[in-house]
């Protein structure tokens, strides 16, 4: 099918008590992976690049990339804009045919961030989903990181998500971005803001939380986990480890094929993850 709407998404994880993953990709192996194990699971996704990973393509490329991948599969899947940092990356990727788009003004304080994310709700186009991020999540993502970290402050929740009219909370509750092992959600806080919130939350820093905090996220309004650097060290392993057996290794070709098959299984072994109902593939066999 075509592209959907990140509302599509919401709407259908919503009514399957479903959790969708969120997977950054920048390049074609990234992105068959991706839609490979999506296809396996049949679990609505979004798929996403940040500025930081466009700038290797532009946007465009990206979404005919995308487009094309899963104009063939039978599961939702809407292309999202990850951590628009300024108005123009939103004008970009919506003019680029992006179906779902993230304002993230979480690094200025709270005044600005309420305009800034008001103001990119009143760029996207009836349908096209508005995550903002209220909170600023610690760690780093392609080496860009906040120059504070602080996390979300229930008390704020219900009059910033009234003033900007999001989709979409994405919060900060102990998650990190970037590979965190050592990272543990606060899941007290992260009750207090579904309590006080009206819309789903989104969780970034999926790659560090174990299968034991990521099990339960949809008890707490969660729909949306965002992972991007599990994707990007099987990529990099792949081909690393393909150099260290072969050092005069010259089929492209077999390597990269190779990589989309361990994108696929990490993409896989996340969504069932965030959906420990949907049980392992082999009691799915």
């Amino acid at each position: 099918m075509s592209l959907v709407s990140g509302q599509e998404v919401i709407r259908e994880c919503a009514s399957r008590g479903l959790v969708a993953g969120a997977f950054n990709t920048t390049n074609l192996e990234t992105t068959m992976g991706i839609v490979q194990a999506v296809e396996k699971t049949g679990v609505p996704t979004f798929i996403q690049v940040a500025p930081t990973n466009a700038v290797l393509s532009g946007y465009e490329y990206i979404y005919d990339m995308v487009s094309r991948r899963v104009a063939g599969t039978d599961v939702p899947v809407a292309l999202h804009l990850d951590h628009g940092r300024t108005l123009d990356d939103v004008r970009a990727a919506l003019a680029a045919g992006f179906t779902s788009i993230m304002m993230d003004a979480s690094g200025h304080p709270y005044d600005q961030n309420v305009k800034l994310s008001a103001e990119a709700r009143a760029l996207c186009p009836p349908g096209i989903a508005l995550e903002v991020e209220l909170g600023s999540i610690g760690g780093k993502e392609d080496d860009h990181g906040p120059e504070r970290e602080f996390t979300t402050d229930p008390a704020e929740v219900a009059d910033f998500v009234e003033a900007v009219g999001c989709d979409l909370l994405a919060v900060s509750a102990g998650n990190v971005h970037g590979y965190a092992p050592d990272a543990r959600l606060d899941l007290d806080l992260l009750r207090r803001i579904q309590e006080a919130g009206s819309v789903p939350l989104v969780i970034h820093g999926g790659s560090g939380l174990g299968a034991d905090q990521l099990g339960v996220l949809s008890d707490y309004d969660v729909v949306k986990v965002n992972v991007a650097s599990d994707l990007r060290n099987a990529m990099i392993r792949t081909f690393g480890e393909a150099y260290v057996a072969n050092p005069h290794e010259y089929s492209l070709i077999r390597v990269s094929t190779a990589s989309v098959q361990a994108i696929s299984d990490v993409v896989e072994q996340r969504i069932r993850s965030f959906n420990p109902r949907l049980g392992s593939p082999v009691a799915q066999s």
